[in-house]
């Protein structure tokens, strides 16, 4: 599965295709398969996203998750306290980074 991020433009938030826009949240990400590089392009030609790629991810019960550990961490914020986490509340988060 491939799925597509980026930054949000004015928040510098990550992002994360959804295959109608962009959500802050990776389990809303949907794969895009070939389509990536040219989903890409075209938001990052209209202004709606920094630097998109495409990047490689498998499907779980929870929704996407990002092969590599850089995108993991992008996902869910920063690994020193999971309280300032993007999901603060989910108390599977600290197991999900590993």
């Amino acid at each position: 599965m491939k799925i597509l991020t980026g930054n949000d433009l004015v928040t510098g938030d990550v992002i994360w295709w959804t295959g109608e826009g962009w959500s802050r949240h990776v389990e809303h990400a949907v794969d895009v398969d070939h389509q990536g590089e040219a989903i890409a392009a075209r938001e990052e030609a209209a202004r709606r996203v920094n630097s998109p790629y495409v990047i490689q991810a498998e499907m779980t019960e929870a929704g996407p998750r990002p092969a590599h550990i850089k995108d993991r961490i992008r996902a869910v914020g920063p690994t020193v306290r999971v309280d300032l986490g993007l999901k603060p509340a989910d108390p599977a988060i600290g197991e999900w980074v590993i």
